[in-house]
């Protein structure tokens, strides 16, 4: 299996972002498209997602998790980044998605260097307008999970986004309220929605490199 090498990290921040192609590509049929405009115009909750890479048995990972249920959240149950909410102590995006990744992985934040930014998208169903980003962490991780928020971590080659296919395989899922969408199904993993839409992007921008 191939090992992008040390300098993964340097082609990451320099290869342009494929955007809205990519989400579009993972979108389910029944997702609007709004301009920025129209999403400020919602009032929208702000929120930061993070891909932290990590290098395990000289390859590239990266975890996701699975949310605990939770019949308040629509977003329960579900295969999702580390993330959350923007705190008005964040200073930027940039540290909600670090503070984030800590307190639901337990990745301490001063190990965690931030790579860039992707493009942010937009969720109609949870009016949230997120802000994923790439980052890195040079200390093994050591997962302690914040089980109000998540049930398990799932690691993640990365080599395995690097064949997605253009056109996804599509399940209903009574998750999406038994319509069909476009899914990621990574070893019995599931993964839908917004999280499909930023991760077919990474596959994307690892294509290009």
């Amino acid at each position: 299996m191939e090992n992008f090498g040390k300098d993964l990290l340097r082609k990451i921040k320099s290869v342009e972002l494929p955007g809205e192609h990519a989400h579009g590509l993972f979108s389910p049929p029944s997702r609007p498209v709004f301009t920025y405009d129209e999403v400020l115009a919602k009032n929208p909750k702000f929120a930061a997602v993070n891909i932290v890479l990590y290098i395990k048995d000289d390859e590239w990972y990266f975890p996701l998790i699975l949310r605990t249920e939770n019949e308040r959240d629509r977003h329960s149950g579900q295969i999702s980044l580390p993330g959350g909410k923007r705190e008005e102590m964040d200073k930027d995006f940039a540290e909600t998605a670090v503070r984030e990744t800590s307190e639901e992985i337990g990745i301490e934040k001063h190990y965690v260097r931030i790579i860039r930014e992707m493009s942010p998208i937009y969720i109609p169903p949870s009016n949230f307008y997120v802000y994923p980003y790439i980052s890195y962490t040079k200390k093994d991780p050591t997962f302690i999970l914040q089980h109000t928020e998540v049930v398990e971590t799932i690691e993640f080659p990365i080599t395995s986004f690097l064949n997605l296919p253009d056109k996804p395989e599509i399940m209903a899922l009574p998750s999406a309220g038994g319509h069909e969408v476009p899914v990621i199904n990574f070893n019995g993993y599931i993964i839908w929605g917004a999280t499909a839409m930023i991760l077919s992007e990474f596959s994307q921008l690892l294509k290009k490199m």
